[in-house]
């Protein structure tokens, strides 16, 4: 985007002040472009949690350091000068878009995805039915989530085949002495620690050809040595649509590969079970007093495009619990228009997109854009919304020129409205110190970390507004 070197904007000779909105990877890799076209820019990334890198922190599974090593990648770009970050702060209550106009030449919304999409069968509402995203936010330490989960059942269904529904399903079928050496903190041991699931079963709909693992992440399962991992040789078929998958791509020949490798061995003497069921529709959970004692799945067959259809015939399971992980959803912001069905805010090429006048032309909401999941929805890797930042960064750098300066640009001026307001915010500096302070409690025992889960805790070690 260096054709944009040396543009000033209509803020003039200042340089142009932008608020981006959500501080995990989508957010942070929106400053990085900003930075890379050249422009002169001040950019504030703005967070709800104390902490910032969102998604890294507390989406990603605690046995995932490779993952969560791309935030050496993100460190880099908040160390730079141009930015700030400024946590703690809820977009809609502390600050809301008026304010945000008031003091930028443009704002940004990185809101990420951070709830369950909905699963509509009989029996969800069912105590012992639980959404993937909560169980996520509780065994990664979110402050905002409560600090126990139920965790009796011995035998365990996960619906899904993605990478949120592997992670669920090892986690679960772990002990909570192998995930001690992690980062996670006092209160998810615990937890994890008196969990009394001995089977775990993963279903998806379709075939292996169609699952969405990607193939690092599934042979991870295989590596525990409390995890037996259990594939039925039925549920090995491909059929047209299939096959043409596999040709078309290496993950998904590579992922096929591994799932008929353990499809013809033998089953080991691993204590935990972890069985991968394909072509089983979730129908219906069934329930006893109101809680979870069953699921109920119809088999599927394959239709020559590598879709399927039901075949009418029904198995129940016998579980306590089910988890849903079928995708997360993006939550409506205020003052922004939201499509519900497909959780995003509608927009073209990151412009946010109010309406289409009477002929036909589309009407943007001024100086306002959107980039990662609350863009494009919950698709993809980490790495992909690389690709969004550029685009939106792209629009708003040729929309520059014809922006309505901020009325108050200087950035002391945004402080000085959180400081009047009482809000105690963090900063990059704070960060340095949480950092500190997690590594701290984890030295003693030999861990990387031990993450800080109490708001309250954060916010003591970041020490609010000093930089």
């Amino acid at each position: 985007m260096t054709e944009h070197a040396g543009t000033k904007s209509g803020a003039g000779d200042r340089p142009l002040r932008i608020a981006i909105v959500g501080a995990g990877p989508a957010g942070i890799y929106a400053a990085d472009a900003l930075m890379k076209s050249e422009v002169e820019a001040s950019i504030d990334l703005y967070e709800r949690m104390p902490a910032p890198f969102g998604l890294i922190r507390y989406g990603v599974a605690p046995d995932h350091p490779r993952i969560k090593g791309i935030i050496t990648a993100l460190h880099k770009v908040l160390d730079k000068p141009q930015v700030r970050l400024l946590g703690n702060i809820d977009y809609g209550s502390d600050i809301n878009l008026e304010d945000l106009r008031r003091f930028y030449d443009a704002v940004i919304f990185s809101t990420g995805a951070n709830a369950d999409r909905a699963l509509g069968v009989p029996g969800i509402e069912l105590d012992g039915s639980y959404g993937a995203a909560d169980f996520v936010s509780w065994y990664d330490g979110h402050p905002d989530v409560p600090r126990t989960w139920p965790l009796d059942a011995e035998k365990v269904a996960v619906l899904g085949v993605g990478n949120v529904a592997l992670d669920v399903a090892r986690v679960l079928a772990k002990t909570g002495d192998e995930l001690l050496p992690t980062e996670i903190p006092p209160n998810v041991y615990e937890g994890l620690r008196n969990n009394k699931a001995l089977e775990v079963h993963v279903f998806g709909r379709r075939g292996p050809a169609q699952a969405k693992f990607t193939p690092l992440e599934l042979r991870e399962l295989d590596h525990s040595p409390t995890i037996e991992v259990i594939v039925d040789p039925e549920d090995i078929d491909y059929d047209e649509g299939s096959e043409a998958a596999r040709r078309h791509s290496k993950q998904v020949d590579m992922v096929c590969n591994t799932l008929e490798q353990w499809a013809i061995r033998d089953v080991g003497d691993r204590p935990h079970k972890l069985f991968l069921h394909f072509f089983e529709s979730p129908a219906e959970l069934i329930g006893e007093d109101g809680k979870v004692v069953g699921l109920r799945t119809e088999r599927t067959t394959l239709d020559g495009t590598g879709n399927v259809k039901g075949t009418g015939t029904y198995k129940d399971w016998d579980v306590q619990a089910v988890y849903r992980a079928v995708g997360y959803l993006s939550q409506n912001i205020p003052q922004l228009p939201f499509d519900d069905q497909a959780g995003t805010v509608p927009n073209e090429a990151g412009r946010v997109l109010v309406d289409e006048s009477a002929d036909g032309a589309a009407r943007y909401l001024p100086q306002t854009y959107v980039t990662g999941w609350i863009k494009r929805g919950p698709v993809g890797l980490i790495g992909h919304t690389k690709g969004d930042a550029n685009e939106t960064i792209a629009c708003l750098l040729d929309d520059a020129d014809s922006f309505t300066p901020a009325a108050e640009p200087d950035p002391e001026a945004v402080t000085k409205f959180l400081e009047d307001k009482g809000i105690p915010f963090t900063t990059w500096a704070g960060w340095y110190r949480l950092d500190a302070h997690e590594r701290s409690l984890g030295e003693p025992e030999g861990r990387e970390r031990v993450k800080v889960v109490e708001r309250e805790d954060m916010l003591r070690a970041s020490e609010p507004h000093k930089v």
